[in-house]
């Protein structure tokens, strides 16, 4: 079972309780921070040259800077090290993203998790990278003033 930490405090300040928290989710689903960066290139190399997401990262100039940042972002999502500190939402706002390059983008990146990670591990970021992929989804559209179709239907 992964420690979890409570709800009010989702990256404890106590580095022991952190470090803890972060070595039951590896013991839990086999990964770690080079797992992740491997996902992550593995990932790019993949998405880079995807017909329909590809042109997205035209703009990145320095790949290893990039890689470094989206590992630490992971490292923070999955892991709870607290090592990312962007913000997801103003770096995608001004990419021209619809429904289908999110779509495209989960389903890439949860063939990647298949194949780079343990099932446990792939099941774990996927858990995560549907919410993100959610949450920028929707980010993205109120920025631009609309609401996706789907969350419009649930209001």
């Amino acid at each position: 079972m992964i420690a979890a930490a409570p709800p009010s405090m989702p990256f404890p300040e106590n580095p022991e309780r952190r470090a803890a928290i972060t070595r039951d989710i590896c013991n839990a689903t086999g990964l770690d921070e080079a797992v992740l960066e491997r996902l992550v290139r593995r990932f790019y190399t993949t998405a880079r040259q995807d017909e329909v997401i590809g042109q997205l990262f035209d703009h990145v100039e320095d790949w290893e800077n990039h890689i470094a940042n989206i590992t630490a972002f992971w490292s923070s999502v999955a892991l709870m090290t607290g090592r990312y500190h962007g913000q997801p939402l103003a770096a995608h706002t001004p990419l021209p993203l619809e429904p289908a390059h999110f779509a495209r983008w989960l389903m890439l990146f949860e063939q990647t998790a298949r194949t780079v990670c343990t099932r446990e591990g792939a099941d774990y970021l996927m858990e995560k990278a549907r919410r993100i992929a959610s949450s920028l989804e929707i980010g993205t559209a109120v920025s631009r003033g609309r609401l996706p179709a789907r969350t419009r239907a649930r209001a």
